[in-house]
C-alpha cells in the first residue's frame, strides 16, 4: 500500500509531560552519539554563512542540544527557540545556563496552519531530528514553504532528519534522500545541497536563492 495514502503515525511519547522530555534528552545522545558532529557542522555552517551575527529560529527546539553548540561557537548570534513543549524549554533552559538569557524561547507547535504567526524574519532557521515529527512526510513541503516566508533574502535553512536506511523504515514518517530534496524543492528553495550524512541522519542547506557562494 502507497505510505502516502495512509493516516498520521501517532507519536509513543508525549514530550510536553515532563517524564517523556527528560527520558528523551538523556537517551538521545547514547542512541546516536555521531549527533554532536551534526550540531557542529551546523553551527559551522551558520558561521561561514554569517561571519558578522545572525538572527537564527530553531525548530523543534528541544532539551537545548544545538542551541548550546551554536551559542557557544557564534557569540553575536541572536536565538528564537520554538518547541510546542514547556518540559523541552525548561530543560533547554537549565542546559543552556546563562546563555539562555540571549534566547527567546516560543512555545508553539509547528504542525498548526498559523505557528509562524507573528514571527520575525531570520537569516537562518535550523532544525535537527524534527520534521518527522510532522508524523507524516506529506505535511514537510507546507512546513518548508511557513520556513521559507520567514528566511530574509539570501537566508539559509539547515535541516537535518532521520532517511530511509540505517535501520529507519517507516515510509510515512521518513524520506529517501531524493524525496528529501524533492520536497525541499517543492517548498520553495531552489538550492538545495546534502552537506553531511552519517548513521540515520542527513543534512541539507536549502536557500531560497541559487547565487554563487
Amino acid at each position: 500500500m502507497d505510505p502516502d495514502s495512509l493516516g498520521d503515525v501517532p507519536s509513543p511519547i508525549d514530550l510536553r509531560k515532563m517524564d517523556h522530555a527528560r527520558h528523551w534528552a538523556e537517551t538521545a545522545m547514547v542512541k546516536r552519539p555521531y549527533r554532536e558532529e551534526f550540531f557542529q557542522t551546523i553551527a559551522q555552517e551558520l558561521g561561514l554563512l554569517y561571519p558578522h551575527g545572525l538572527a537564527v529560529l530553531e525548530l523543534g527546539s528541544g532539551p537545548g542540544f544545538l542551541a548550546l553548540r551554536i551559542l557557544e561557537k557564534l557569540h553575536t548570534a541572536a536565538y528564537v527557540a520554538l518547541d510546542f513543549s514547556s518540559s523541552m524549554h525548561a530543560l533547554a533552559k537549565e542546559r543552556l545556563g546563562a546563555l539562555a538569557s540571549r534566547v527567546q524561547f516560543v512555545e508553539s507547535d509547528f504542525k498548526g496552519s498559523d505557528w509562524n504567526a507573528g514571527l520575525p524574519t531570520f537569516d537562518a532557521v535550523v532544525s535537527i531530528q524534527t520534521v518527522h515529527e510532522l508524523r507524516h512526510k506529506r505535511h514537510a513541503p507546507t512546513l518548508y514553504r511557513s520556513v521559507r516566508s520567514l528566511l530574509r533574502t539570501k537566508g539559509a535553512f539547515l535541516m537535518c532528519d532521520h532517511f530511509i536506511g540505517e535501520g529507519v523504515t517507516d515510509a510515512r514518517l521518513n524520506m529517501t534522500l531524493e524525496e528529501h530534496e524533492h520536497a525541499l524543492r517543492a517548498g520553495g528553495f531552489l538550492s538545495v545541497a546534502e552537506v553531511k550524512r552519517k548513521g540515520s541522519l542527513v543534512l541539507f542547506r536549502a536557500k531560497c536563492d541559487v547565487v554563487p557562494e
